[in-house]
């Protein structure tokens, strides 16, 4: 197993502890790229690494006050039922062939991948420029909030992202959450989301457990870490450089994927 994955994999959980999210936007071209796992797998992979480890993130934000129970479950239910229906219906419906051109054939894995570095770059973006809306211009919609857990879900399912980049605008701006709460909350929603995933995949894929949970366990350290320096480092000072370093990696995996290949 390779030195630079285990030393990605540590990042996989600083990320998640210092920002509340951009785990499994490391996780899945670790697993991919590192340790040459199959794309279908290594989505399935990231659920558990992400999941386990935003869980463990969860507990020091649990006892601190700092997770709202409420919008977990506003959040959480239409979440859940999204990533089961998108596990165990919509990614199996996804042919491994799904056309060809000449001598380029594009296949379930090449889609699974082009997807992820298109939610990379979005991300990206998200990190980089996005600003904070005022509270007092925010109004508190239900539908969107439904709305925003089923996509994030649908995510979840498909790609084995745990959606913190977009569950920490959506906890800040639709629930009036307070920055620390929402990363909190947001690492419940992962854990939730992600092991909900992992367990609709099991009878689907072959696990190679041992390297598994060794991969897990790095990435734990890895957001005790992060845990530790975000009361010393304000995570949000840090979005911006984690934001261009997600660009380079999605362009990255687009052109090795449709060019380089």
């Amino acid at each position: 197993m390779s030195m630079t994955g285990f030393i990605a994999s540590i990042f996989i959980g600083i990320s998640l502890g210092l920002i509340g999210g951009g785990g499994s936007i490391l996780t899945v071209p670790t697993l991919v790229y590192l340790f040459n796992i199959s794309p279908l797998q290594a989505t399935a992979y990231s659920l558990f690494i992400v999941g386990i480890t935003s869980m463990i993130g969860s507990l020091s934000y649990f006892k601190k006050g700092l997770i709202h129970l409420k919008s977990s479950i506003i959040f959480g239910i239409p979440s859940i039922i999204a990533v089961f229906l998108t596990r165990s219906y919509l990614l199996p419906a996804i042919p491994l062939k799904i056309f060809s051109i000449g001598d380029f054939v594009a296949t379930k894995d090449m889609l699974l991948l082009l997807f992820f570095a298109v939610l990379m770059i979005a991300a990206s973006y998200s990190m980089i420029k996005r600003k904070q809306v005022p509270i007092s211009e925010i109004q508190f919609n239900y539908p969107l909030i439904l709305f925003q857990g089923i996509f994030i879900g649908v995510i979840t399912g498909l790609i084995g992202a745990g959606g913190g980049f977009l569950m920490i605008p959506a906890l800040v701006n639709l629930l009036k959450l307070p920055m620390k709460t929402a990363v909190g909350t947001s690492l419940l929603l992962i854990s939730l989301n992600s092991l909900t995933g992992f367990v609709f995949s099991v009878p689907y894929l072959s696990i190679q457990w041992d390297f598994l949970l060794s991969i897990t366990f790095i990435a734990i350290v890895g957001i005790l870490i992060g845990s530790f320096l975000s009361t010393k480092i304000k995570g949000e000072k840090l979005k911006p450089i984690f934001g261009w370093f997600v660009l380079v990696m999605g362009i990255y995996i687009i052109l090795k994927e449709t060019l380089l290949s």
